[in-house]
């Protein structure tokens, strides 16, 4: 049987197998799934780890057990805590979006209402009219019972959280919950935490934020959100990414309309165009997000489904170089489902699992939703 917690807590041991699997070298959400699938635990796919590495022709660090006990002592004493994906503090909302992070640190929001929330993005130069109109915004929602949910940036960002400290917010942030960004918005994030509120990152403490960890804060952002509104944004800005990851997390996306001289507002006024949802107040989306839920208008398959029989199986002869040779003519850049791979090569579901792996841990597939796996081109 595959260890996953399934509304129990992890135990010690296992919070740190799961946190050294995590932090080690080229595994990402789908890989630890992949790898909790295959060999039953964490415990075990660490043993395996090495050897998988080896085959795919590089050599990944893992994440030793001192640095885990150091990263889960140094959240703890922030007063913060580690959770996993199927432990009961675990946001409900994550479980339904592709590549959710196995595991969050969270500091703060013990009593709010994860399941009742709303994103709020828009412009770091974001105008006066623009600050105003989320405050408001923020405000009427928060009075309504949502939770905001932002990502601690100049702008709109700051002014929706502002307007909801007294009613709720989660700060979601790109580096680890010791390196706030910006750093004029620490004051923020404690006022945030001070007033029930919760931050959260899937990154380690000591985490500074790059440029590309942004995206994955925004994915973050839309998946614990019913809806996402966009205020004010460039044509080309991270609050278009945002809105456009809540469209493939099949979550509502509202935008507020601006003048076509402010160059804030092209991008809000585009995803009009393109089918967002115009508002003027909290109402327009109170009335939308009435009906929200994730878990009945899923796009993508849960990966969090391992196959339970995997690590049973997990002392077989591995992969030949023959059998390696045979899935890679199989995969071209075009996706294709699991199930056509096993057909085309005749491989062991065992074997094509394994070879998968090291293809994945060495950075030469990507996966798509469905279970759909091509070449990187």
């Amino acid at each position: 049987m595959v260890e996953r917690p399934d509304g129990k807590l992890l135990t010690r041991s296992q919070r740190l197998a799961w946190l050294r699997l995590i932090r080690s070298d080229n595994v990402g959400p789908v890989t630890f799934r992949q790898l909790l699938g295959r060999f039953g635990s964490a415990e075990a796919a660490l043993d395996a780890l090495p050897s998988l590495t080896r085959n795919a022709g590089i050599g990944a660090r893992l994440f030793s057990s001192g640095e885990a006990e150091a990263e889960l002592e140094a959240t703890e004493q922030m007063g913060a805590r580690l959770v996993a994906e199927g432990e009961p503090g675990y946001p409900p909302l994550l479980n339904y979006i592709a590549a959710a992070p196995p595991m969050i640190a969270i500091a703060g929001g013990d009593n709010l209402d994860w399941p009742h929330t709303v994103g709020m993005v828009g412009a770091r130069n974001a105008s006066a009219a623009g600050q105003k109109m989320t405050r408001l915004l923020a405000s009427d929602l928060g009075s309504e019972g949502y939770v905001v949910v932002s990502g601690l940036a100049r702008g709109i960002d700051a002014a929706a959280h502002y307007a909801s400290l007294k009613t709720g917010t989660i700060a979601v942030l790109a580096g680890g919950l010791d390196h706030i960004y910006p750093d004029e918005n620490i004051p923020l994030a404690r006022e945030i935490v001070a007033h029930g509120g919760a931050l959260i990152t899937e990154m380690p403490i000591g985490w500074e934020p790059r440029a590309r960890d942004f995206p994955r804060r925004n994915r973050l952002i839309s998946g614990l959100s019913l809806g996402v509104v966009v205020v004010e944004a460039a044509k080309r800005s991270g609050s278009l990414i945002t809105a456009r990851l809540a469209l493939e997390q099949n979550r509502e996306v509202f935008a507020v309309p601006g003048s076509p001289l402010d160059p804030r507002a092209e991008g809000a006024n585009h995803l009009i165009q393109q089918g967002a949802k115009l508002i003027t107040s909290a109402a327009d989306i109170l009335e939308s997000l009435a009906e929200a839920d994730p878990s009945r208008r899923q796009l993508f398959e849960r990966e969090w489904e391992p196959d339970y029989q995997a690590a049973s199986r997990i002392d077989e002869l591995p992969p030949t170089n023959d059998e390696r040779s045979r899935l890679l003519e199989a995969l071209s850049v075009t996706p294709v489902p699991v199930d056509e791979l096993l057909a085309g090569t005749g491989l062991s579901v065992p074997a094509v699992q394994t070879l998968l792996l090291e293809l994945d841990l060495a950075g030469r597939i990507e996966w798509s939703s469905g279970q759909l796996v091509a070449l990187k081109g």
